[in-house]
């Protein structure tokens, strides 16, 4: 007797074979990858997805903005489209499976699903988006295809240097192709991502799999911090306009605040700048860029306004004059109810602990779930390692991954037979 479609499973094997030949791209001798978007590197892992969809058999295209898809249609002639996948590009020197685990994964689940013969209401399609990782401008590939993708943006990436003018060249598209990349209406029925973690909240639960809930909104801000630049061996410490301690100042009652009044979510200081930046002149400016992330716009606003009372206050409290730059800002994003509870069956059918969890990192599937039900599964990374050479999830995690996604997408494209 032939097996069932809540029995199959991807073969783990061939996806590790797979992985391991992806992995070879761009690896750097420390065990991690560096395949920042359109490098050489980049450009010959999409190569390699490209001949990997000719193993298989199916067709792939590559759209206006680069993203790579390979489309099997196990449906209607006239069906829409469920998209699996993630992104081959890396951060610097990053780690091997950061996206490409979602990729390689979407990648086998069409192989299985081919070779088992399934048929479905909707067609499979395994996708690579460009730049993921905003070496140019983040989630570019998702939010073209999303169509949420400005303009402005994009002529900024563009008049920045010449760099992103010969990236584009090499990847053999354009800034107007990039713009009109947007998918038809109706030809996306829904997006399942594959992710690990990037953090430690599986392994500390003990569960196999994250069931993602939404995405993080994030707000990014620069605080100017004016005041006087004086020598430093005849000014006296109660004489001193001192920018570089408000902005000290106002970085630690930040981190104390929120620890306090917002517990599991978090705020960064990436970047702190002096001027004139010299250590024998009491710094006249000081420039703090900060971040910070949360699950819904009622605690955004909260942190926001918790960030500026503590501006204010480091500023008056050292005689200083500020002002604030608001930078970057994301919304948060609730993933489709359904979805998740399919993702969760899934899991369960398996005998796979689950548990619904936020992601705190940005990923494609928040400029997906823009325009249809979409899905994030994750799972563990060993001590919570990642956009490192550090970064590591066990195989079997892996195959788990892979098993619940293959598993989902069957349930929510409507499996009907296998030959």
């Amino acid at each position: 007797m032939g097996i069932t479609a809540s029995e199959l499973r991807i073969d783990s094997r061939r996806m590790k074979r797979d992985f391991e030949e992806l992995s070879r791209i761009g690896a750097t001798d420390n065990g991690g990858i560096h395949r920042p978007a359109f490098s050489e590197a980049h450009l010959k892992a999409r190569d390699w997805f490209v001949q990997r969809a000719v193993r298989m058999g199916i067709k792939s295209h590559v759209d206006g903005a680069g993203n790579h898809q390979a489309i099997l249609s196990c449906g209607k002639n006239d069906a829409a489209m469920l998209m699996l996948g993630s992104h081959l590009d890396s951060v610097p020197f990053g780690g091997r499976f950061d996206g490409a685990l979602g990729v390689v994964a979407a990648l086998e689940i069409l192989d299985t699903v081919k070779e088992h013969g399934v048929s479905l209401n909707l067609h499979l399609c395994a996708v690579d988006f460009t730049d993921e990782e905003g070496a140019f401008v983040g989630l570019m590939g998702s939010r073209a295809l999303s169509g949420r993708l400005p303009r402005q943006e994009v002529d900024l990436a563009f008049g920045s240097s010449d760099e992103f003018h010969q990236a584009l060249a090499r990847a053999g598209i354009n800034r107007e192709s990039i713009l009109s990349a947007a998918a038809a209406p109706g030809t996306i029925a829904g997006y399942l991502e594959l992710h690990v973690e990037q953090g430690t909240r599986l392994k500390d639960a003990g569960a196999d799999i994250g069931v993602v809930t939404g995405i993080v909104g994030i707000r990014c801000f620069q605080f100017n911090f004016n005041g006087r630049a004086d020598h430093a061996g005849t000014t006296p410490m109660d004489r001193r306009r001192d920018a570089g301690l408000g902005a000290c100042s106002m970085v630690l009652k930040a981190r104390e605040r929120f620890m306090l009044n917002f517990p599991g979510y978090v705020v960064t200081v990436g970047n702190i700048d002096f001027t004139p930046g010299a250590f024998n002149v009491v710094p006249q400016t000081a420039s703090v860029t900060l971040e910070f992330r949360a699950d819904d716009i009622q605690t955004l606003d909260a942190m926001e306004t918790a960030v500026y009372e503590e501006a204010e206050k480091a500023a008056n409290g050292f005689g200083l004059d500020l002002t604030i730059e608001k930078l970057e800002r994301t919304v948060p994003v609730h993933l489709d109810d359904r979805t998740q509870k399919s993702l969760s069956s899934a899991a369960e059918q398996m005998g796979l602990s689950n548990i619904y969890l936020p992601s705190g990192a940005g990923h494609d599937t928040q400029a997906m779930a823009l325009i249809c039900p979409a899905g994030m599964i994750f799972v563990p990374s060993e001590n919570g390692a990642s956009h490192s050479c550090r970064e590591y999830t066990h195989w079997q995690d892996c195959v788990n991954g892979a098993n619940v996604l293959l598993q989902a997408a069957l349930s929510l494209a409507g499996a009907r037979m296998l030959t």
